[in-house]
């Protein structure tokens, strides 16, 4: 089932029992989010604010990608690396030679055209416009006591690159500061920034904006998933929703139709402004920084309006699964590009791309596993994880206690221990030389060759005897034990 809209899958989750009503009055302003933190650290249901102090008519949700399970359902696949696979499939097995294999082939080359957005005239979100004084008109909410404001915290930025026409869309922070003024937290390695450093070096005043809130599932989770330039993102949306998006044109900028609340604006390229300090994922509070300023000049909204809104915190939270799911489906394209590797799993507690990975890989050739170190660093958002750790194959990188004995009895740190001084790291990262400007740290956790440890062969490791295992199963019940 592909979900047309939020509405949808919040009544779908509701079938599920996985929803809970909140009809209590709720302050946009911290209270919503201690609610949906408690909830989400307890691992609760996704949840449906009914009643909004000060904004009557209008609805809050959150917490829609509640755990990995949830958001299978919500994309109805059983892997989430089906997801990626979709794309890759086509450029990775082999050229067809039979008539059999040729159709097969043209079908999968037609089903990746078939994902390609549609263009319509009208979006559900235009039952209803604000001209003036959007931001204070509509239920954006405080996070966390210390913020420097409101937050629009799931807003799908959406522009275009001024070069190319490629569509982008990401989940980036706005800071509201008046009815009409916000600040837009485009962090310089990603595409919301690229394409705003374009139009400041082509000498245009501004950046088209439209800033989204609320859509399906698929759409939404595509606007925090780290897809490489040049990928069009509303293309890589279609792929994850499984179905072609719908699409509205708003002056330049592509919009889905399915959004609940539409914010329509340019982006400075010459005015910054100092936006936070924010508590961020991290667990602590970013301290202000300079970025481009958001000039609204309407709001688009349904009829009886969802407003989503995230929470962001001490880990684990809903971006943790949002990063987990981001780790299934480009699980795939790390395989393209790198065969050997086996698995990957980016913790939770290691804050996804800023933080730690644990990759597993089919052990070739001396170097092998710093080789893989480097070529990740070097691959689109990947290069912000600060912490790599590389095990062997049949090493679980799920099981942090494999993890951990393999670190144990596979590592010598003048050897396997690298160190990468004056690296790219991530902006938030505030135990960083500076913002964007750091170091990395690799671990060799994998068994050594001959030629990496010292000349000397490896150990055996134990192991019982066969014939003796099949002893002890054969008369365990004999022994009383279990």
């Amino acid at each position: 089932m592909v979900f047309k809209d939020l509405r949808e899958a919040i009544r779908e989750i509701d079938k599920w029992g996985l929803l809970r009503r909140v009809n209590v009055p709720v302050n946009p302003e911290l209270e919503v989010a201690e609610i949906a933190r408690r909830v989400m650290y307890s691992r609760g249901p996704t949840l449906l604010f009914e009643n909004i102090k000060g904004f009557p008519g209008w609805r809050m949700a959150t917490n829609l990608f509640r755990d990995i399970d949830t958001i299978k359902r919500l994309l109805n696949v059983d892997r989430l690396e089906d997801i990626g696979e979709r794309l890759i499939k086509p450029l990775t097995t082999p050229p067809p030679l039979g008539l059999t294999d040729k159709i097969q082939s043209l079908y999968d080359v037609i089903k990746i055209g078939m994902y390609t957005p549609r263009k319509t005239s009208r979006g559900l979100f235009m039952d209803n416009t604000i001209e003036r004084d959007g931001f204070d008109k509509t239920p954006i909410p405080k996070i966390w006591p210390l913020d420097a404001g409101r937050y629009i915290t799931y807003g799908l930025v959406l522009s275009r690159d001024p070069e190319s026409g490629v569509s982008n869309m990401g989940v980036y922070r706005v800071q509201i500061i008046d009815g009409n003024r916000a600040i837009m937290h485009w962090q310089i390695h990603k595409r919301g920034h690229m394409a705003w450093w374009k139009a400041k070096k082509t000498k245009l005043k501004s950046v088209r904006v439209a800033i989204a809130v609320g859509s399906d599932p698929g759409t939404m989770l595509t606007g925090a998933l780290p897809v490489p330039y040049p990928l069009d993102k509303l293309l890589f949306a279609s792929v994850v929703r499984g179905s072609p998006l719908d699409v509205v044109d708003l002056d330049g900028v592509l919009v889905p139709s399915n959004s609940e609340v539409v914010y329509v604006g340019e982006v400075d390229t010459e005015t910054l402004l100092d936006e936070g300090p924010f508590g961020d994922h991290t667990g602590y509070y970013t301290p202000p920084a300079k970025y481009p300023l958001f000039k609204l000049e309407r709001v688009y909204y349904r009829d009886d309006p969802i407003f989503y809104f995230t929470v962001v915190g001490k880990p684990i939270l809903e971006d943790a699964w949002i990063g987990k799911a981001a780790e299934r489906i480009f699980l795939p394209f790390m395989r393209m590009l790198m065969p050997e590797i086996v698995d990957v799993n980016l913790p939770p507690e290691g804050l996804f791309t800023g933080g730690i990975a644990i990759v597993s890989i089919r052990k070739i050739y001396p170097g092998h596993a710093k080789k893989v170190m480097l070529g990740l660093w070097g691959l689109g958002l990947f290069s912000l994880v600060k912490v790599i750790i590389v095990v062997d194959h049949d090493v679980n990188v799920h099981d942090i206690g494999q993890v951990f004995y393999a670190i144990s009895t596979c590592v010598d740190p003048q050897r396997d221990v690298l160190v990468i001084p004056h690296a790219v790291t991530d902006e938030l990262d505030h135990t960083a030389m500076e913002g964007g400007y750091g170091s990395k740290l690799g671990i060799d956790a994998t068994r050594k060759m001959k030629v990496e440890n010292y000349g000397r062969d490896w150990p055996i490791e134990v192991e019982p005897d066969p014939e003796t295992i099949k002893l002890v199963d054969s008369r365990w019940r004999e022994y009383g034990i279990s």
